[in-house]
């Protein structure tokens, strides 16, 4: 006798079903837990879209303030270790009057360079950063 080719069948658990009858008391508890799983997501959704455009300011604000802090701190400091004379030379005529004032484009660029080597290093170096969002925000007042 030959045998006639079947798939497997996909089994379906019968967890309503007791006896070809639907389970009522089965039914009723996951339809609870369903009701219950779908308002926390909800719930969890209406929370993260509130916070998310708080936080992102907040970042935003916080970033711009540790880049600030230390561009200011790196160009005092590599600054100090030039003058304004390396920098521009002051021509002056027989009467001592300031006839041109000469760029040293070279010299210029150096310093830029470092400070910008050094604000970068200085970024690197410091890492990360902790927000933290006041229960105050949370309220448009």
């Amino acid at each position: 006798m030959y045998k006639i080719y079947s798939r497997p069948r996909i089994r379906i658990p019968k967890i309503f079903f007791n006896n070809g009858k639907i389970d009522k008391k089965k039914f009723r508890k996951s339809f609870y837990v369903i009701i219950v799983l779908l308002i926390a997501f909800s719930v969890l959704k209406y929370v993260l879209n509130t916070v998310s455009p708080i936080f992102d300011t907040l970042c935003e604000s916080r970033a711009k303030s540790i880049a600030t802090t230390v561009v200011n701190e790196e160009s005092l400091n590599t600054m100090q270790n030039y003058s304004y004379d390396d920098m521009f030379t002051i021509e002056k005529d027989s009467n001592g009057n300031i006839t041109m004032i000469k760029s040293n484009v070279t010299n210029i660029n150096k310093i830029t360079s470092e400070i910008a080597i050094n604000i970068q290093k200085s970024l690197d170096k410091r890492g990360r950063e902790d927000i933290e969002i006041a229960l105050r925000k949370f309220y448009r007042s």
